[in-house]
C-alpha cells in the first residue's frame, strides 16, 4: 500500500511528520512529543527539502508579494563575459 507523509502542528512542541497509508489521514494526531492532540497543516509536498538556493528564492517571492522590493535607480551596464579561450584557435576568413 502507498505510503504519504503527513504534517502536524503541535501547539506546544511545533510541526512534525507522520507516514501513514494515502488516505488515511486523520484531522487530528497525537503528539509524539507531548501527546496532546495536533491539528493536521496542509502543505506543498517537500518544500521543506529543497537546497538552500531554491528555498531562498521561494522566500523572496513569498515576501514580494506583500512587500516588493523598489528599484530606486538603474542598475550598472554589465561588462560582456572574456571570449572563451578555444576561440582563439579557431581559423578566421
Amino acid at each position: 500500500m502507498p505510503v504519504a507523509t503527513y504534517e502536524y502542528r503541535c501547539v506546544d512542541c511545533g510541526r512534525f511528520e507522520v507516514r501513514l497509508p494515502i488516505g488515511t489521514a486523520t484531522p487530528a494526531c497525537d503528539c509524539p512529543e507531548c501527546h496532546r492532540p495536533a491539528a493536521r497543516v496542509f502543505s506543498s509536498p517537500y518544500l521543506s527539502r529543497v537546497p538552500p538556493a531554491v528555498a531562498a528564492a521561494l522566500g523572496r517571492e513569498e515576501r514580494s508579494q506583500e512587500a516588493p522590493e523598489v528599484v530606486t535607480s538603474v542598475p550598472p551596464k554589465r561588462r560582456p563575459p572574456p571570449p572563451h579561450p578555444a576561440l582563439s584557435r579557431l581559423p578566421r576568413p
